[in-house]
């Protein structure tokens, strides 16, 4: 995984836990955010593992009940086992998808100890605290019948964190998209990504029209 992707999953877990005024943290203050996301993403590890197993273990148990029951089923309770075997392939599926993001976790702890990689998450972090009210005003001029404080806290600071990449960190506005659109599919909604994008494009055209 690519450390910038790293540190800004470790900012967004750090933004989470801003208060309503930002600006008045500390360096400190920040840091400790910092080690607390770390530590949010160990309980990732753990949790996302156990429900793996979990869901493996239900899945194995729909198995096995409907080959107990199948010597029962008559024609008429078709539709059942048909059912049952379903919800067994879904609890599997669900497990594997589990899994797949849990390889990724080791990885992403190792390289959240990295200087490089908690450095730019301190900078990012520290930004949107610093410009939250400039940051907040280029989003409200960029959503069109919708407030920003109606919004999903993870959707706000995935916003947030976009544009103060842009504005502050001088991330390329594609490569910023890219990268909110990808923690909103991690980490909100379904759909949400497609608002996120769709916010962001217009602020990014703003931003353009306004300096030309």
């Amino acid at each position: 995984m690519q450390a910038r992707r790293i540190a800004r999953e470790l900012a967004l877990l750090s933004i989470s836990q801003l208060p309503n005024k930002p600006e008045k943290l500390q360096d400190r203050d920040l840091k400790d955010l910092l080690q607390a996301a770390v530590r949010t993403l160990m309980a990732e590890v753990r949790e996302t593992l156990e429900m793996a197993s979990s869901e493996l273990q239900r899945g194995n148990e729909r198995l096995l009940k409907t080959e107990l029951l199948r010597e029962e089923i008559r024609a008429s309770d078709a539709q059942r086992s048909v059912a049952m075997v379903k919800e067994a392939i879904e609890f599997t599926q669900s497990a594997i998808n589990r899994l797949g993001m849990a390889v990724e976790l080791p990885e992403m702890l190792q390289a959240a100890g990295q200087l490089n990689v908690q450095d730019y998450a301190l900078d990012l972090v520290t930004k949107v605290a610093r410009y939250q009210a400039e940051i907040d005003q280029t989003l409200t001029d960029s959503m069109v019948d919708w407030q920003l404080s109606r919004l999903a806290r993870i959707d706000r600071d995935i916003l947030r964190m976009a544009i103060a990449e842009i504005c502050y960190l001088k991330t390329p506005p594609q490569v910023a998209v890219n990268e909110a659109v990808e923690l909103a599919k991690r980490y909100s909604e379904a759909d949400s990504y497609r608002f996120i994008n769709g916010v962001l494009r217009r602020a990014i055209d703003q931003m353009k029209a306004t300096r030309a």
